[in-house]
């Protein structure tokens, strides 16, 4: 032992010697200063030993001996209960504080925190440890801080004997915030994060020991409390797993999913209610119906968290045995009713978009979505049900499959993504269809997605077109009622807004190339259609239209093409300027030949 730490160890000592004499005194005033200058003295000498101050060996050690003499000292048989009650105040976080130095100390940081727990009352330690992981200093964010006071917290919180809801409402944002810090931080050779999730996952267990006790409206809430608290970890645990190598996230984070999962089913969650986002729906009620903004914000992501709970039970076989799901059954009722399929597509919209996921994550998920829809025998649609109301969840759903389409690097996840969103839309109504691709379309900022968009657009109006031709009698075919909802005056719009922007100006180019080509593509296969077909259920043939387009939209372009190919000339990117407009010009003027030859009798 160096002569530093003795030092210390003598300080120590006779501050907390001081502090008992006080406090038996019964002179409070000074008991105070004296129990604020143990903490400010315990706070310097653990900030010097973790930031590094003292050599590595020398601040094990040291804090080692601190740890030991706390605990001797409180676990007196001979130490009055006053004193200790005092004590709890600051010894716990001090030694949570030298917990951090190594993994002896932390194991005696948790011992000195299990006996506060064992000698004081459970109310004041259960304050005490929720103000102490609620409020460390800069250097002890860390998990090893966390770790003997979460270690705490889970045992005492089955010591309390009323007011259990309450308590544990206060107690789990505070939990939440921390796993929130942690999670955002890389921990590949850290093993401490697979301890401070394992004692959050304690305390949701500690929870779950309560809720057994209780009977009526309190077990419900605190079952439901439980489940949002359950969600919120899983989203964290994927933020871990973002962070980690792909051989870490399994080692790590499937331990901690597995018990998780295993909560869940015991908060009666099922798989089919999380997905299609029913029963989270109804613990969120129950548990923030008039809860401030503070408390609402710390479960912001638990329909992630839903989601990735099946999409992990998707993934590894145990998971879903922990959490008592038959995936088959799952489904199998997906399959078989539209809208469950649909508000399953809004809850799995959260990985697809969440930036921070990995893209092997996301990779399940859409292998799960294609399962569900490559299963669906038919589509049909009732009367009674307004499909529009559903717009809003479509739309968003498919904007985010075209996230994974776009910014995947794996080819093959970019086909099953495309693959999964042409079989989702197929899957909408046609009735809704028209509005949410041409929505789709409105509101995309890539040139290339739009083109795609375009594509599946074209495709409609061909499907629609064959469902016109191969009826023998119009009226009689049902279907044919239905096969002119893509060949509307809409969709000239949708073109203009294409190939004549909002603001009225030409569409920039070459980077917006593939969407104008797309829509020139799209324009001359309509035009020629209609020609065709002798029809103008869109409009396209009528002389205004004709010349609107010609003067606003398509002689326009055509300038500003010939002026880009010629600009390009001069430029060391020429070749790939030419590359990119050269298609764009000649489908261009054959839309101008087509468009005068129609203008010639008029």
């Amino acid at each position: 032992m160096s002569a530093e730490t003795d030092a210390v160890l003598f300080t120590l000592h006779e501050t907390l010697a001081s502090c008992s004499k006080l406090i038996e005194a019964g002179d409070y005033r000074n008991s105070d200063q004296s129990i604020a200058e143990l903490a400010d003295f315990l706070e310097s000498i653990s900030e010097s030993l973790i930031a590094g101050e003292s050599e590595n060996g020398d601040s094990e050690n040291a804090a080692v001996e601190i740890l030991t003499q706390i605990h001797e000292y409180v676990a007196s048989p001979a130490l009055n209960q006053e004193i200790v009650d005092a004590l709890a105040f600051v010894l716990p976080m001090a030694a949570a504080r030298f917990g951090c130095a190594s993994t002896r100390s932390l194991e005696l940081a948790g011992n000195v925190v299990d006996m506060f727990v064992e000698r004081c009352n459970p109310r004041d330690m259960f304050s005490v440890l929720c103000e102490a992981i609620g409020s460390p200093s800069d250097l002890f964010v860390i998990p090893g801080y966390f770790i003997p006071l979460l270690s705490g917290l889970m045992k005492v919180l089955v010591l309390i004997r009323t007011r259990h809801y309450k308590q544990v409402k206060v107690a789990v944002p505070v939990i939440l915030n921390v796993l929130k810090d942690m999670s955002s931080k890389s921990y590949d050779e850290d093993t401490d994060w697979e301890k401070l999730f394992h004692n959050a996952t304690g305390v949701a267990y500690s929870i779950r020991a309560i809720c057994v006790k209780l009977e009526g409206e309190d077990k419900k809430k605190l079952h439901a409390l439980l489940g949002l608290y359950v969600l919120q970890i899983m989203d964290f645990v994927l933020d871990v797993q973002a962070l980690v190598s792909v051989v870490m996230a399994s080692t790590r984070c499937l331990p901690v999913v597995l018990e998780l999962s295993d909560l869940l089913q015991q908060c009666e969650l099922s798989y089919i209610g999380l997905l299609t986002g029913c029963e989270v729906d109804m613990i969120s009620e129950l548990v923030l119906g008039d809860d401030s903004e503070d408390s609402i914000d710390c479960f912001s992501q638990v329909r992630l968290g839903a989601a990735v709970a099946v999409i992990w039970g998707y993934k590894a076989m145990e998971v879903a045995i922990a959490a008592k799901a038959d995936l088959t059954t799952v489904i199998v009722e997906l399959q078989g009713n539209c809208t469950r399929r649909w508000e399953a597509l809004a809850m799995l919209k959260h990985i697809f978009v969440d930036t921070n996921l990995s893209f092997e994550l996301k990779e399940h998920g859409i292998k799960f979505l294609l399962c569900i829809m490559d299963g669906i025998t038919s589509h049909s649609y009732t009367d009674r049900v307004d499909y529009s109301e559903y717009f809003a969840t479509l739309y968003t759903g498919l904007q985010a499959i075209e996230m994974v389409i776009m910014y995947a690097s794996d080819s093959m996840l970019r086909k099953n993504a495309f693959s999964a969103f042409k079989k989702v839309l197929a899957d909408i109504p046609a009735s809704v269809r028209f509005d949410v691709l041409s929505a789709l379309i409105k509101n995309s900022d890539s040139s290339s997605m739009v083109a795609i968009l375009l594509g599946c657009f074209k495709e409609e109006m061909l499907r629609e077109k064959n469902e016109r031709n191969s009826s023998k009698d119009a009226v009689l075919n049902s279907e044919v009622s239905q096969a002119t909802l893509f060949w509307n005056p809409c969709v000239l719009e949708l073109l203009e807004e294409v190939l004549r922007p909002p603001e009225d100006g030409p569409p920039y180019l070459p980077e917006y190339s593939d969407a104008v080509l797309s829509a020139l593509n799209l324009y001359r296969f309509i035009l020629i259609t209609e020609a065709t077909d002798n029809s103008n259920r869109t409009g396209i043939l009528s002389g205004e239209k004709l010349l609107e387009v010609y003067k606003e939209c398509l002689l326009p372009l055509h300038t500003l093409v010939e002026a880009e190919i010629e600009n390009a000339k001069n430029e060391e990117e020429e070749s790939g300027i030419t590359c990119a407009l050269n298609p764009v010009e000649f489908v261009l003027d054959r839309c101008i030949e087509l468009v005068q030859h129609k203008l010639k009798p008029l």
